[in-house]
Parts: structure tokens; C-alpha cells; sequence
């Protein structure tokens, strides 16, 4: 693809007479553009006067609208990562607090990469999707082993570390440094499908690499972090993916899809595969006032080295007696005498909609062997429980018999 020359320093004079030409005019300019190298699929690529204008309209609306979130309050690129890992999947309201408690707890990357895992994950409780906590020290050891704690400013770098994509990376150096590197995420990504009207569908591949094609010529020269928050914003609370507010959006006179009254059609999204519904067993087993309570394995597919009560998968037809006698004694090799019931708990993982069955047991006899699917076990108090990195379902659970105990 031809790269579009970005001048070190615009010239006042060129800035004038841009600055003097309407914003109409301009966003027409993006119906004149040469074909995209891509294929005739793909709308056209912005050119530097459509990029030049609509980087102002963006900036303007956002130096007067943006919330005001504490790791927009700094440079640092280490509180920038940690945000920008937090962000991932999760909004921007509930991680305010876990960044704030989290840099508190380990407020750069040298005490970040000596603290103890289950501490991390402590913390990390509520946020979900463990992997990237657990990703994120890896990074952090990396960087003080290799880099002697210093934050690297080269994208390539930083994409060598576990969990750093190029997003990330990208993200990471225009906020800190202002470097002009573009991104590309679930909200930007709705905005340029809109403003360019793509009719394709935005998880495909060759529509990703267009994206980016339209960051690299959209991301201006100087204030390259303000612009990236700042698209993201626009996407995260104007642009939504739900009834976009397009009467509140600073640059409907570039929207192909507003001009056109597409803005609920498009973006174009793949078929979601339909939720499957699946039954778990859990078994709070006692013996000498403890409970027993397993880790899950670092590599495990989900909540990885987290705590948990005995839970798997019950059986099709299975009877609940049948599944807790079972569950003990395949992930444990206990055997238990069955208590009583003790809830159900309702929880979404991806495209599954689980139902966990909650009892308790007491310890008949074994000693306890575990399968690959778990490091270590641990008879603990229920105050020694309290202390635990666990799953979202399972505190719930924690929070049931905190209720029948306390």
C-alpha cells in the first residue's frame, strides 16, 4: 500500500487554507478517493484534508466531553498497561476502582513482577478473565529481567511480551509518548464501519487489515493520544452499538452510514453461535471444620490458577446424589457422605449459560489425589477461605454459607 507522507511539521500556510475550507467539503472528499489497494469490497481510504478535518471535529468534541477516567490524569506508561489490560472486556466504570486499588497495591512494574501470584489474582477478583493478570506479571518479569524494568517505546518490543498485542502496544505509546501509531479495538472499529459505511462483516480478516489501513491514515502526526481516546470514546458512549446517539456525534458530516440512515444496519456482524446451557455440580466438602478447596492449574482453559470448591460438568440424566458421591471421588478421591443442598447459582461464560448445583458433604475416608486439572489442595477455615483468589460463581457460593456461618 502506497504510505501516506506525514510532514514532520505542517506549515502555517497549509494549515490555513485547510482550516478555511468548510468540513462539508471536505468529508465529500472521501466519495473522490482513489480506489482502495484492498478490492472494490472495501470503501475508499481517507486522504490527509478528510483526516486533517475530522481529527479537529473529533478533538474539539472531545476536549468538552470526555469523562474524566484517572488513567487519562497520567504518562506513565506503566499505569496506562495496566489500564489497558483491565479495559479489555470489561467497562470502563467497573475498572476504575480495581486500577486504583491495583496500582496502590503494586504501583510499577518492578513491584508487580515480585509479588505473589495469588495476590494478583486476589485483586483481580471481579474483573474476569484471570488470563490477563496472570499475562501481565509474566510481562512484568520479563521486563525486569530483560529490560531492567524500563518500558520500552518500541512497538515491536512491546508486542514480544506475553498478552501485548498490537493494540496494546500501539495504545500504550501514543498515550505515554505521543507516538503516532494508530489503533483498532471493538469501539474505533464500529466508528470507522459507519463513518465508511463497510459492508462486510468486522471480524473477517481482510476487513481487520482495513481497519488498520484507515487508523494509520486517520491517526494525526502531533496528539496521537488524545485522538485515539478520543475515537474510542466516541465509540464507548455516542457511537454505540446499540441506537447510536448520532444527534449528540461531533462528526455526522463525515457518516456515510448517517447520510445514508444505515447507522442500525451496519456494523455487519457474523452470525454469534447460540448459547448452550450446561449443568455443573459443586461440593463444599468438610472434615474437622474445613473446607477442601483445589487450585486450578496454570494452563487451565479457564479461571486458571484460581481456587475453587470440587465442580465439574454432571452427566445427562445424572441425579444430583450420583454427581456429588462422583465429583469427590474423580477430582479428589474422597469418599463423602452427602449433607444438604445449598443453592443455585446462575453464571455466562462465552457462548455457555451454566447452572451450578451447590451442595455440601462430609469427608467419609481417602486421602485426597488430585488430577491434572488442579495444582494443589487445601484444607482451610472458612476465614482462611475468605483470603482466596476465586471465580465470580464461587464467591457467590463463599457468600452463601458466609450467610449460614456468620
Amino acid at each position: 500500500m502506497r504510505q501516506r507522507r506525514r510532514p514532520s511539521e505542517r506549515t502555517s500556510a497549509g494549515r490555513d487554507a485547510t482550516e478555511s475550507r468548510p468540513i462539508a467539503a471536505l468529508a465529500a472528499t472521501h466519495r473522490k478517493l482513489a480506489p482502495a489497494v484492498l478490492g472494490p469490497r472495501f470503501p475508499d481510504l481517507p486522504g490527509k484534508d478528510f483526516a486533517d478535518a475530522f481529527a479537529r471535529a473529533l478533538l474539539d468534541w472531545f476536549g468538552k466531553h470526555r469523562r474524566e477516567l484517572p488513567w487519562r490524569q497520567t504518562r506513565d506508561p506503566y499505569a496506562i498497561w495496566v489500564s489497558e489490560v483491565m479495559l479489555q472486556q470489561t467497562q470502563a466504570a467497573t475498572v476504575v476502582r480495581y486500577f486504583q486499588q491495583f496500582l496502590q497495591a503494586f504501583p510499577d512494574v518492578r513491584s508487580l513482577a515480585r509479588a505473589p501470584t495469588q495476590e494478583v489474582l486476589r485483586l483481580w477478583q471481579g474483573l474476569g478473565y484471570y488470563r490477563r493478570a496472570l499475562a501481565m506479571q509474566e510481562a512484568a518479569r520479563l521486563l525486569v529481567r530483560d529490560h531492567h524494568g524500563q518500558l520500552p517505546r518500541d512497538p515491536q518490543l512491546w508486542q514480544q511480551l506475553p498478552g501485548v498485542g498490537r493494540y496494546t502496544a500501539h495504545a500504550i505509546l501514543s498515550q505515554a509518548f505521543d507516538l503516532p501509531l494508530p489503533i483498532v479495538e471493538a469501539n474505533s472499529a464500529r466508528v470507522y464501519a459507519r463513518m465508511f459505511a463497510c459492508d462486510q462483516p468486522l471480524e473477517s480478516p481482510s476487513v481487520q487489515r482495513w481497519l488498520w489501513h484507515v487508523a494509520e491514515r486517520l491517526v494525526p502526526t502531533r496528539g496521537a493520544g488524545h485522538f485515539n481516546q478520543a475515537i474510542m470514546e466516541l465509540g464507548a458512549t455516542v457511537c454505540m452499538a446499540r441506537r447510536p446517539h448520532c444527534e449528540q456525534c461531533p462528526v455526522t458530516t463525515f457518516c456515510r452510514a448517517y447520510q445514508r440512515g444505515q447507522m442500525a444496519r451496519l456494523p455487519v456482524r457474523q452470525q454469534r453461535p447460540k448459547t448452550s446451557a450446561v449443568n455443573e455440580i459443586s461440593v463444599v466438602v468438610q472434615w474437622r471444620s474445613r473446607w477442601l478447596l483445589l487450585q486450578r492449574a496454570a494452563r487451565a482453559e479457564r479461571w486458571p490458577s484460581l481456587w475453587e470448591f470440587p465442580r465439574a460438568e454432571m452427566r445427562p440424566g445424572e441425579l444430583a446424589d450420583d454427581a456429588v458421591l462422583r465429583v469427590c471421588r474423580e477430582l479428589t478421591g474422597l469418599e463423602v457422605v452427602r449433607d444438604r443442598f445449598l443453592a443455585h447459582i446462575g453464571y455466562s461464560v462465552t457462548r455457555f449459560r451454566l447452572v451450578m448445583q451447590a451442595w455440601s458433604a462430609v469427608r467419609q475416608a481417602g486421602r485426597v489425589r488430585l488430577t491434572s486439572l488442579h495444582a494443589q489442595a487445601r484444607w482451610l477455615t472458612p476465614q482462611q477461605t475468605l483470603a482466596l483468589p476465586l471465580s465470580t460463581p464461587q464467591r457467590r457460593l463463599l457468600a452463601v454459607l458466609a450467610d449460614q456461618i456468620f
